[in-house]
């Protein structure tokens, strides 16, 4: 019941993003409505990551296996969705803090991506049966692949 829940969660979150956008999208580009998907992902992304799992991680609020793990699920589901809004002419179009590099470097992004999307799946396997220890460490490797696109792709 609670994987329904997760998708469902993530289902919803997308849906969202697209319904939010789609009436804007005869005065929108294609490039300005991916940029808006993709930063949608994101956030959903940023939410369950920085905004739940994290303070668990740190000790700055208490760990609850139930809200991490369906965070966790919810991360695992988000993550192979991003690539897609980085699409060929996607630099431009709305503001955005992507570089250049995306493009020029596509193979080592996608490959930095395909990690991350490794590594998100990884942390929601493990959310409903690992101890908080080894979910701290898969946390730290998640968190080092998200960081990985960061330093290289991502504007300050």
């Amino acid at each position: 019941m609670l994987k329904l829940s997760v998708v469902s969660a993530a289902a919803v979150a997308a849906a969202f993003a697209f319904v939010t956008a789609a009436p804007q999208a005869s005065a929108q580009s294609a490039a300005e409505a991916s940029i808006k998907y993709r930063q949608s992902v994101f956030s959903v992304i940023g939410y369950h990551f920085g905004g739940n799992m994290a303070p668990m991680v740190r000790g700055d609020k208490p760990y609850d296996k139930e809200s991490f793990a369906r965070s966790a699920g919810i991360v695992a589901q988000m993550a192979p969705l991003a690539h897609e809004g980085f699409g060929a002419g996607t630099d431009k179009g709305a503001p955005t803090k992507a570089k250049a590099e995306i493009w020029t470097n596509a193979a080592d992004f996608k490959a930095k991506m395909d990690k991350m999307v490794t590594e998100t799946g990884k942390l929601g396997q493990m959310a409903r049966t690992a101890s908080l220890d080894d979910l701290k460490k898969q946390f730290g490797a998640t968190g080092a692949s998200c960081k990985a696109c960061h330093d290289d792709y991502r504007a300050k």
